[in-house]
């Protein structure tokens, strides 16, 4: 319970830093949201892209994908929502080490920005959440029988265990007894009972 609440924490994290980081900025002081989804895919451009085109819209199904994995309990959700943040993010980053022949990182508006940091943090905060969460708990009986909603069509199991005629003193076995034995009995308006044999 415990595992779940903190991965839940640190995947949450990780979805709020992953979509907060394309409205800073990611690279020459341009927020992510500027740069079109298929420049990752077709090269770096000037143009600017609209907001649902941009690299926000991975990030929000990233998000997404999270929420449902909080909700259901879904450790692959979540760790999917990761691969998919990091994913886009060192994609970015390689085609930006592509179109500049080299990546820097600069505080005075050129090189990666702080978005970059906080997509990829993000990402690994959604991979260590779904680390951390212990997922579904499942039911076990005790007893370790399987439990039947509903009793089986064919009726009770067969049993396909040999017969032992020392249990089954009616099944036919060579060394059944042949021969009959007069039991004596008493008749009482005899005085005596018969003897004893």
């Amino acid at each position: 319970m415990i595992r779940n609440v903190v991965g839940s924490v640190l995947a949450l994290a990780g979805a709020t830093a992953a979509v907060r980081s394309p409205f800073r900025a990611w690279y020459d002081g341009r927020h992510g949201r500027d740069y079109a989804l298929g420049d990752l895919f077709t090269g770096i451009t000037g143009d600017k892209a609209g907001v649902l085109g941009s690299i926000l819209l991975p990030f929000l199904l990233a998000a997404l994908l999270t929420l449902v994995g909080v909700v259901l309990r879904s450790r692959l959700l979540v760790a999917l929502a990761g691969i998919v943040v990091l994913g886009f993010t060192i994609l970015w980053m390689v085609r930006v080490g592509q179109a500049e022949g080299g990546l820097t990182v600069g505080g005075d508006g050129t090189g990666l920005g702080d978005g970059v940091g906080f997509a990829f943090g993000g990402g690994v905060l959604l991979l260590l959440g779904a680390l951390v969460m212990s997922g579904r708990t499942r039911a076990h009986r005790v007893d370790g029988e399987p439990h039947h909603q509903h009793p089986p069509l064919g009726g009770p199991p067969r049993d396909d265990t040999p017969a032992d005629p020392r249990r089954h003193p009616q099944a036919s076995t060579p060394y059944a007894a042949t021969q009959t034995y007069d039991v004596p009995t008493w008749d009482p308006d005899r005085e005596n009972p018969p003897p004893r044999q």
